[in-house]
């Protein structure tokens, strides 16, 4: 049975600085993010609102991805929300440096008729009583799960309190189950959120991928729900290690293979675990833990 999606919540230009670089303005929104996600393997039903200034060439970004516009409000006169943001050194942690709710401010979500069956929900960050205003529409759900940020639990904390009890899972990052719990610890803060009404909850933690606690799931439960691929183009590397490597793109050095080709290669084979096709390492039961870090290529 093929499933609906429907998405609603925050389409914005995002102003973005990080150690690495920065760039205004940009299709941000984490209704924008999880639709065109998603629409990987189901059509979504988006309903939002924009500004005036928001431009067609946006527009036409969601609808080559399968997510249908009918729902989306366009304000005349308006302006699209902003937001503008830091990253840290680290990439894991962020500064909320300016918002710009403008249009959002005012957004009442209009469910179109033939979508208020929709199964599946997902509330993309906006305030819980904005998200809860999307429930006394909706009339056979069968999976709910709504995305928040600090900015409401700073100001609508009793409101996403209450929604907390009619939704299946809910979204956040360590910061901020830390900040709405106010519990240190993340296991205590993922426990409080469950006894609030959640199935499950979902805490991201940047470079770390995402820990995954419920009421249902088995004590020690892996918390990493991020797959690891292993990609290298190093024909000697990819030699010694290759029962362990998900993608090489050596090809393009030995064989003359034109990079277009290998990144197309490299898409599919990311789409396709991101499907549920285990990863190399998932094949062969690695749980060491990973470090990650970032450097500048040396010359």
């Amino acid at each position: 049975m093929a499933h609906s999606l429907l998405v609603v919540g925050s389409i914005a230009f995002d102003s973005i600085r990080t150690p690495h670089g920065e760039a205004s303005d940009v299709l941000g929104g984490s209704a924008t993010y999880f639709s065109v996600a998603a629409s990987l393997f189901a059509p979504v039903r988006l309903v939002g609102v924009v500004g005036e200034d928001f431009p067609d060439a946006h527009r036409r970004v969601l609808e080559s991805r399968r997510v249908d516009l009918a729902g989306l409000q366009v304000v005349e006169g308006g302006r699209t929300f902003r937001w503008a943001g830091t990253y840290l050194q680290d990439m894991n942690e962020r500064r909320t440096d300016d918002v710009q709710l403008n249009v959002f401010g005012d957004f009442k979500p209009v469910i179109p008729h033939a979508w208020r069956e929709t199964d599946l929900v997902f509330l993309a960050n906006g305030s819980p009583v904005t998200q809860m205003s999307v429930l006394d529409q909706v009339t056979r759900t069968s999976l709910v799960v709504a995305d928040t940020m600090d900015l409401w639990i700073e100001t609508a904390r009793d409101a996403l309190v209450d929604l907390l009890a009619k939704i299946d899972g809910l979204v956040l990052n360590d910061g901020e189950a830390r900040m709405l719990t106010g519990e240190q610890d993340l296991a205590r803060a993922e426990q409080r959120i469950l006894e609030w009404g959640p199935r499950f909850v979902v805490v991201k933690m940047g470079s770390q991928g995402a820990r995954l606690a419920g009421r249902d799931l088995m004590e020690g439960c892996p918390s990493i729900v991020a797959p690891f691929l292993w990609c290298t183009a190093n024909p000697n590397t990819f030699k010694m290690a290759q029962d362990n490597i998900d993608f090489y793109s050596g090809t393009v050095i030995t064989d003359g293979e034109d990079p277009q080709e290998a990144g197309e290669r490299l898409y599919r084979t990311v789409i396709d675990i991101a499907s549920g096709t285990l990863s190399r390492s998932e094949t062969l039961l690695h749980t060491d833990p990973i470090d990650l870090s970032l450097e500048e290529p040396r010359f």
